[in-house]
């Protein structure tokens, strides 16, 4: 093997957002681009001589390939060991167990998450730190800092190495270890739920489907829900993974995941129904005849964790992103524990989490999660929704009913606006900015504003301060319209239009989401001017 050092020069447009940076395929694959990114993470995070790293993906398209080149990069750099998933595979959860139980320096995991793959599809990269957690904005900073200013990348000269084998093999003086991706992760979730009980409820006749969208949650959802829990053979479907998910889109929701939903809304539902996304950290609920919200899956599980073996002694306090509905916030005030609202972005729970402030964080984009890794985890949360029904023994809608009976409602809903032209939709933020300090007071839909503010995050650990979080405009009654650009798109941007409203009357709580929220959504159009600005009838996916 011989190294080498090659002279580059910065390629504009490699700034991370909150989950690495993602570009559409055949950018990552043009020249330089990939090895400058990676050589700007090494850089970035202090140099890797010595040090171990994590690698692994979803398995979309380029994944292996890009994988391969990492992995003499990290010769090149004078790394000592890198702990690799078999075939590149490791989802994005198991890849945060991984580094947080073999203490590793971190790790670099591939995927674009939700977003499409395949060669004219969406590919992506990240840095997790050493606490198993998406880098923290200073050493996500550092490396955009360092692709303005590269000059050159090292990379070995070298054959591909076997990723289809399981065992140890050498690059220069660095080792490489190959693993089966689901063992870990396996293990841990047996330690924190009670398998027996759930095994207990999978054989009295409930029945399940989990929608693994052909991504990479299908290797592990088979070893934990057929092989140990027992599951009846084929509850699993699209398990394999494949580069392009099959040509669908790997993000869990009732627009994208619409055989599950058209199953569970028919008369022969099973009892539970689950899906989960590209890269295995999220996830979507569903009973018969009955979608969850994310947010409320959030509360519910907040309500009755405690049913699990791993969080039997209560909870430190709970995490929600600033646009997920405020119902776990209920949940917390009768249980007397803190709840925090922090920016969108995981890493932003990572120091509640490591600082024992926060034991269950959740985004209302389908993400839930918990202190066992520094990830959301979409195989987790359907693990601990099993060990919830399997201790109370009732339906998912029941449970949902009898959860809005004790805590009230919240009403809620996501209307996206994607590949919105770039500079339109932050003309149309800025217009709502100039406008912030006037609308309390005024009246919009038929409801009063009672305030507006753009969102601030100053963390309680850290003291870190995030700006520009998002406008929040309250209406009286308990009602909240948010707007935000999203960073996880490769295209223009998607405007995402947050919609909640808390129904406490019992006989209000059986309505349609979109018809109750009919006066917020109302005034966020008037508001915004969304829909005529950006000339579209209305939004591209309503969740």
């Amino acid at each position: 093997m011989s190294t080498i050092k090659v002279e580059t020069s910065p390629i504009p447009g490699q700034k991370p957002g909150t989950s690495g940076l993602r570009k559409k395929t055949h950018v990552f694959m043009g020249p330089h681009f990939l090895e400058n990114y990676v050589q700007s993470i090494f850089d970035g995070i202090g140099g890797v001589v010595g040090k171990t790293l994590v690698v692994g993906g979803d398995g979309r398209y380029f994944n292996e390939r890009a994988i391969q080149v990492i992995l003499r990069m990290m010769a090149a750099n004078g790394a000592a060991r890198a702990i690799v998933g078999q075939s590149g595979i490791l989802s994005t959860p198991a890849a945060s167990h991984l580094i947080r139980k073999r203490g590793t320096d971190g790790g670099l995991i591939l995927s674009a998450s939700h977003n499409p793959g395949g060669p004219d599809e969406d590919f992506g990269l990240k840095y997790n730190g050493p606490n198993g957690g998406p880098a923290s904005e200073g050493v996500t900073n550092r490396i955009y800092a360092r692709t303005t200013e590269i000059t050159s990348y090292m990379i070995s000269e070298a054959q591909d190495i076997d990723l289809g084998t399981i065992g140890t093999e050498t690059l220069g003086h660095m080792t490489i270890e190959v693993i089966d991706p689901v063992t870990d992760y396996a293990a841990l979730m047996e330690e924190l739920f009670d398998f027996d009980a759930i095994k207990a409820l999978l054989s009295s006749g409930f029945s399940l489907r989990f929608d693994a969208m052909h991504a990479v949650t299908g290797p592990y959802a088979k070893a934990i829900l057929e092989e140990t829990l027992g599951a009846a053979p084929g509850s699993v479907v699209n398990g394999t993974p494949l580069p392009d998910f099959g040509g669908g889109h790997p993000d869990p929701n009732p627009i994208w995941a619409k055989d599950l939903m058209d199953l569970m809304m028919s008369p022969d539902a099973p009892d539970f129904g689950a899906a989960s996304d590209g890269d295995g950290d999220r996830n979507m609920i569903v009973g018969k005849g009955c979608y969850i919200t994310p947010s409320d899956s959030l509360a519910v599980l907040a309500a009755n964790a405690h049913l699990a073996p791993a969080y039997k002694d209560g909870l430190a306090g709970v995490a929600r992103s600033m646009p997920t509905s405020a119902a776990v916030d209920r949940v917390a005030e009768k249980m007397g524990i803190d709840v925090f609202e922090t920016p969108t972005g995981w890493k932003f729970f990572g120091t509640l989490l490591d600082a024992g402030r926060a034991t269950l964080c959740g985004e209302e984009s389908a993400g839930t999660g918990s202190n066992h890794v520094r990830e959301k985890d979409g195989l987790w949360a359907v693990l601990l929704w099993l060990n919830v029904l399997a201790e109370t023994k009732q339906s998912v809608a029941r449970l949902m009913s009898d959860h809005w009976a004790r805590y009230g409602r919240n009403y809620y809903s996501r209307h996206d606006y994607e590949a919105v032209d770039s500079d339109m939709a932050n003309g149309l933020v800025d217009s709502m900015r100039a406008r912030l300090g006037d609308m309390a007071g005024q009246t919009a839909g038929g409801l009063k504003i009672t305030g507006a503010d753009e969102f601030s995050y100053t963390d309680p650990v850290d003291g870190s301060v995030s700006k520009n979080q998002g406008i929040r405009i309250y209406f009286e009654g308990g009602g909240r319209a948010v707007f935000r650009l999203s960073g996880t798109g490769t295209e223009g941007a998607t405007i995402r239009v947050y919609l909640e409203r808390l129904e406490i009357d019992p006989a209000g709580m059986d309505r349609d989401p979109q018809e109750a929220l009919g006066p917020i959504i109302a005034a966020a159009e008037e508001l915004s001017r969304v829909r005529s600005e950006t000339g579209r009838e209305g939004p591209d996916v309503i969740t």
